[in-house]
């Protein structure tokens, strides 16, 4: 009998192949000299090495700490650093943790806020049910949504995040169509948005809460909050969560990560969700990896306890603010002569999203990213990925997808980077215009 050279994978590995994220990358290594104004990096020469290496120093000084850190830790995370989080957390909101109804137990730690997502998405969404996110949203979340064989449905954003009217509108549609018992979920990423670098305004985070709470008619639907990009906010003050306005503090579950704020290498992240949500996370983490780095939570732990961390946030704002600057002069440099392009001066965040005519396709396969990647030696990230696609529907019944925006990133290149790379993008755009 001869042997079957066929693998049979599971519906997940079909629903989560050729995501974009893999095709930039591979773009990136296979034409060297491309600057790319993609990569959703951090900014490499302001990364805490000092800190860091006094936080390591400081731990193998005692023999017993650096033991404990070498050992395996807990699924939730280690409790110092949770009670530290829970600090942390408050310094933020501005409100106690009573005032919150939050506890050390309602926070996990996780390997970056991208294992939260993809944990709560596990625990929350069998395939088919559904969960609603702005237009556009975070891609790479999109890719864990299908991935899970979730049905994503988009909701009509403007200049203030989310609409309400649209996201309400939505629900009773679905309601109508038999749809509401599968939806599970309403994704935000309440400042500066990854792509759009837009913030949901205070009033619409109050708001959000009481069309969530409104459509739970036969379960709880709940809002999963993504604050990846809260504290690199360079006009203005730190915006209460939309978190902070759950007053069970049943409905909102959110996510935070440092990787942005400090270091992406040690790759923590945590969540604060309710008890019940916790425990559906814990169980599911501890069969996935026991718990996440411990090494890297002591060293977090270390540099929160000795307030080290906030010297760097302050910095850092300092640091990617200039950047932000030169990306949006660059804009106005090299684009406003263009007719009909414009972009968005992003409050906070690390991403300019980019308007161009209509008639100017950006995708993987136009002329214009072609012409960008292999000619002008720039690379962008095509705004159309932003944008879900509903598998639950006909092609024929999608939502039409913008297909003329770019995602600009300012985290990566210096400044000197960053005004060349506009200044070749320009040249490549200037070819359709």
């Amino acid at each position: 009998m001869a042997l079957s050279n066929e693998i049979r994978f599971s519906k997940k590995r079909t629903w989560s192949h050729d995501l974009p994220i893999s095709y930039l990358m591979q773009q990136g290594v296979e034409n060297p000299g491309v600057l790319s104004l993609a990569a959703g990096l951090v900014d490499q020469n302001s990364l805490p090495v000092s800190i860091t290496k006094n936080a390591f120093e400081s731990l193998f000084s005692d023999s017993g700490a650096a033991r404990e850190a070498l050992q395996y830790g807990t699924t939730a995370g280690s409790l110092s650093l949770r009670k530290l989080l829970l600090t942390h957390l408050t310094n933020l909101e501005q409100k106690s943790a009573e005032e919150l109804g939050v506890t050390v137990d309602n926070l996990i730690v996780t390997t970056g806020s991208q294992q939260y997502l993809s944990l709560l998405g596990e625990v929350l969404l069998d395939p088919g049910d559904i969960c609603l996110v702005a237009a556009p949203t975070y891609f790479v979340f999109l890719g864990v949504l299908q991935g899970l064989g979730a049905r994503i449905i988009s909701v009509d954003t403007d200049e203030s995040g989310m609409r309400m009217d649209s996201l309400d509108s939505t629900l009773e549609m679905l309601e109508s169509q038999g749809q509401l018992d599968r939806v599970k979920m309403i994704y935000l990423v309440s400042d500066y948005e990854n792509p759009s670098g837009l913030s949901l305004s205070v009033e619409r985070r109050k708001q959000v809460i009481g069309v969530a709470q409104k459509w739970s008619k036969q379960h709880r639907i709940h809002i999963l909050e993504d604050l990846a990009y809260r504290e690199l906010c360079y006009d203005g003050p730190v915006l209460p969560s939309i978190r902070s306005f759950d007053k069970t503090g049943e409905t909102v579950i959110l996510t935070q990560t440092f990787s942005k704020s400090f270091a992406p290498g040690l790759r923590v992240g945590f969540g604060v969700a309710s008890k019940q949500v916790c425990a559906a996370i814990s169980d599911k983490k501890g069969n996935d990896d026991f718990g996440s780095t411990n090494m890297s939570q002591h060293i977090l732990a270390d540099a929160l306890r000795e307030n080290l961390y906030y010297d760097h946030v302050d910095y850092l704002r300092s640091v990617y603010r200039e950047k932000r600057d030169c990306m949006l002069d660059s804009a106005e440099s090299y684009f406003s002569k263009f007719r009909n392009v414009h972009w968005i001066h992003p409050r906070g965040g690390l991403y300019v999203w980019m308007t161009l005519p209509e008639s100017i396709e950006t995708g993987f396969q136009s002329p214009l990213f072609q012409k960008a990647i292999h000619q002008d030696k720039v690379m962008y990230v095509p705004g159309e990925l932003c944008y879900a696609f509903d598998h639950g529907i006909d092609s024929s019944e999608q939502p039409v997808i913008q297909k003329n925006h770019m995602r600009l990133t300012f985290g990566v290149q210096n400044i000197e980077g960053i005004r060349e790379g506009m200044k070749r993008l320009s040249d490549a755009v200037k070819s359709f215009i």
